[in-house]
This record gives C-alpha cells, structure tokens and sequence, in this order.
C-alpha cells in the first residue's frame, strides 16, 4: 500500500532504551498520519525544549500497545496503541511520556544503568564457570541463573525510575503546553485492566522494566489533575483526524473480516468508508472497494488524503491511467506531500505512457527533496531515469535508495557510475561524490564487514 507504506527495519520491541533490537518491525508511512502526528506532538515538543524539526514520532506495524525510544530523538508508536487509544489525547500522553525519556537524557543515562547489571552478570559467570570447572555442575549453574535473575532486577529497578521520571515529565510537558492529561491517565487506567486481565498476582512488580500501572496513576494523578489545563476540553479538530488515522489503519492492518465487524455496512459515517475501502480492496472485492471509495470522496471531494487513496486502489488494482487524476488533484491539494506525489510518480511511471515520463521525473524529483529518506521513491525517479534514457542519473538514484538501505557497497558502486557521466561539479555530481566517498571510508573502516563469504 502507498498510502501505508512499508518499510522493514529493526527496533528494540519494548521502552527500555538502550535495549537491543527484538524482531523485525515495518514502519508504517503515510502522509495523513504523519501530518497528525506532527500536529498533535509539536507543542509538547515545544515544552519540552525541543525542536520540532528534529523531533519524530514514526509508526511501526505492531499490534502491542506500546510505543518507545530507542536512541536518537525519533518516537515509535505501535499500531495497536492507535487501535486500542480511545482518542487523540490519549495518544498525545504517550507521546509526551516518550518525549520525556528524549529530553530527560535517557539514551544516555541507559548506560549508566546498565554497567551495574552487566557487571552482575559478568561476576557471576566466572564465579559460575569456576564452580563448573571444579565438578560442581549444579551449583555453577545455580550460580549463573541467580546472577542473571540479578542483574535482570538490577537494571528493571533502574528503568523503573527512568519511566516514573519520564511521566512526572509528561505531565509538566502537557501543563506547559496547555494540554489537558485527562487522556495520559485514561490510558494508564486502560493499560491497568490489561494487568489486571493476567493477574496482578501473576506479575513480578521486581522484573517489570516499568512502574505498575496503579503506581503510576496514584504518583501522577495529583500533579495531572492540579494543571490548569486539565479541565481544557479536546481539541474537536484533532479529534476527528484521529478517528480517521484509526479508521484507515485498521482497514490497512486488520483481517478484513475483523475491519468489516468493526465496522459494518450499517455504518456510513466516512470513517467506517474508510476502513472498508481498503478492507475490501486488499480482500480481492473491487467493486465493493470502489463503491466505499466513492462514498467516502462524495462526504469531501477535494479532500486529498481520501483522493490519495482513491488513486492508491486504482493503481494497485492495476489502473494507473484512472488513478492520475485523484492522485494529480491530491498531490497539489496536500501542497505536494512527498509521501502522495511518490505515489503519484508511481502511477504516472506505471502507465507506460512516455508522454507521462516527465511529469514524472518532475514530481519525483520534488518528493525526494523534500523526504530525502523514502527508498521507495528513490527507486521510482531511478525507474523513470532509466526508462527517459538518463543513465547516470538513473544510477544516482540507485545508489541513494542503496545507502538509505545500508547497502554501502552497492551505493559506492552505483555513485561512481554515476560520476562517469554527470556534468562535473554539477549539484548531482557532487552528490554522487559524496556518497562513493561515504561508502569507500565505511569499507575501510569496517573492512570484517565486507569480507567475501
């Protein structure tokens, strides 16, 4: 989907920060979430003493309802926490609890943390394996469990403290930018059922990387509800974008038959034609998707997040020359996101048609500047490069979808044919330049890594 788009990357699947990656995670691109996500998180970034500009909050393909850090200043939400957020508030106290592990110092006090714990572990062992070493099997083994159980409530304790601080942050970062917390403890409340849904008694509080659920409630709720903007009601705006983000996800990310229960035919609001259209779209059902898609543009017919998606399920149904006018429409009325007009390019790419070639170039080539790090529509301007006859520039595109991929030596290899070619000292060149240089100092310096196997 290009509305959704998917990219694969591994990250840490829980809060601590300094944790090491669990699974493979996709992150999730679409330009109406994202422009929520902007929106909703920029004041409390503000507070925060952040910058907006370097601040993100990403979303990733995870039905858990969680949402973490993991270094930098970039802030992952899972799927399910939308899925399962009652509202835009909601979501906006997770935000502002993530952000206080960004401002806070975290990733850096993470370190500190973990000396501690790491140097339980590594007594242990050698006390483990001198006790293995003198026959005593079972106690080193005995030894080597008690060690790491430890270290492992060592460092919980540490987190511990790390999230209670980022919450008491939250709570002044959502004062200060005049954000009511009601929804930080709404969501609390709703991560509490869940605990209570294992069994408080099944739960080691000592092993939890984070505070109970109850705890954190009892230590937040005097300093949430005290703020003058407790009481402020939600912004009404916000709100209604949230429904929709939630809508479209679940119809992106749902079986379609659980969509379709959520959400059933005697729902015609525009958010439940929301989730239904690609439901029914990704179900093999195009005339049901179509009817839904057309329902939903009839409540807003220049809305250009609903014309994305109406060109999006005709270009996938394999329609690329009816898909360019809702995609054209929407890329102009979005004041040309880069996530709509990549999937614009897309279509204009997939038509076959050289006379589409260079709208095509010209509409990639403004994506790519302004979200430099979309693989995706690398690969398109270097497809429509190829296919104009524009080699040189062709393999520059190449190379910059390869070194966004961390393939730095096809990246090297691509930027020095590309150098061949391009007029010297030009922008492009240069360019090319400087990415042949980044990969070659990187093979140098990491030569293990591209030993032949």
């Amino acid at each position: 989907m290009k509305g959704f788009k998917r990219f694969v990357a591994a990250f840490a699947a829980s809060l601590l920060i300094g944790a090491q990656p669990a699974a493979a995670q996709s992150i999730l691109r679409d330009a109406e979430t994202e422009a929520m996500f902007n929106d909703m998180s920029r004041p409390i970034i503000i507070a925060a003493g952040l910058s907006p500009n370097t601040v993100k909050v990403v979303l990733i393909n995870d039905d858990s309802i969680n949402a973490f850090v993991v270094g930098g200043q970039t802030v992952y939400v899972h799927s399910g926490l939308i899925a399962a957020a009652d509202n835009a508030n909601q979501v906006q106290g997770v935000i502002a609890h993530e952000i206080g592990h960004i401002a806070d110092g975290h990733v850096v006090l993470a370190d500190a943390g973990a000396k501690p714990a790491i140097g339980i572990s590594l007594l242990s062992m050698v006390l483990g394996i001198a006790a293995m070493a003198a026959g005593a099997g079972d106690a080193g083994a005995a030894i080597l469990s008690a060690g790491q159980t430890a270290a492992a409530y060592k460092f919980a304790a540490f987190t511990r403290v790390q999230e209670a601080t980022a919450d008491a942050s939250a709570a002044k970062y959502l004062r200060t930018a005049g954000i009511s917390g009601k929804g930080f403890l709404a969501f609390f409340k709703k991560l509490q059922s869940e605990e209570y849904a294992v069994g408080l008694q099944n739960i080691d509080a000592y092993a939890q990387s984070h505070p109970l659920s109850g705890e954190r409630i009892a230590a937040l709720t005097a300093d949430v509800t005290a703020s003058p903007a407790y009481n402020n009601p939600l912004d009404p705006a916000l709100e209604e974008r949230f429904k929709r983000v939630k809508a479209k996800l679940r119809g992106y990310v749902s079986e379609y038959k659980t969509t379709l229960n959520l959400y059933p035919d005697s729902d015609q609001s525009p958010y439940a034609h929301y989730a239904r259209a690609y439901a029914w779209h990704k179900a093999g059902y195009p005339n049901r998707a179509d009817a839904e898609v057309n329902a939903l543009v009839a409540t807003a017919p220049h809305d250009p997040y609903f014309l994305e998606i109406k060109g999006q399920i005709l270009l996938e149904a394999g329609k690329p020359a009816l898909a360019l006018a809702p995609l054209r429409e929407a890329t102009e009325t979005s004041r040309n996101s880069p996530l709509i007009a990549t999937t614009f390019g897309h279509a204009l790419i997939a038509t076959e048609d050289k006379a589409n070639y260079p709208e095509a170039v010209r509409v990639l080539r403004t994506a790519v500047a302004r979200d430099d790090e979309n693989p995706f529509a690398w690969y398109q301007l270097g497809t429509v490069y190829e296919r104009i006859g524009d080699e040189p520039r062709a393999m520059l595109a190449a190379a910059e979808q390869a070194s966004l991929s961390g393939d730095l030596r096809r990246a090297g290899y691509s930027a020095k044919a590309a150098l061949g070619g391009l007029p010297p000292n030009s922008v492009d060149w240069i360019r090319a330049q400087d990415i042949a240089m980044a990969a070659q100092n990187d093979m140098e310096d990491n030569p293990q890594k591209y030993k032949k196997r």
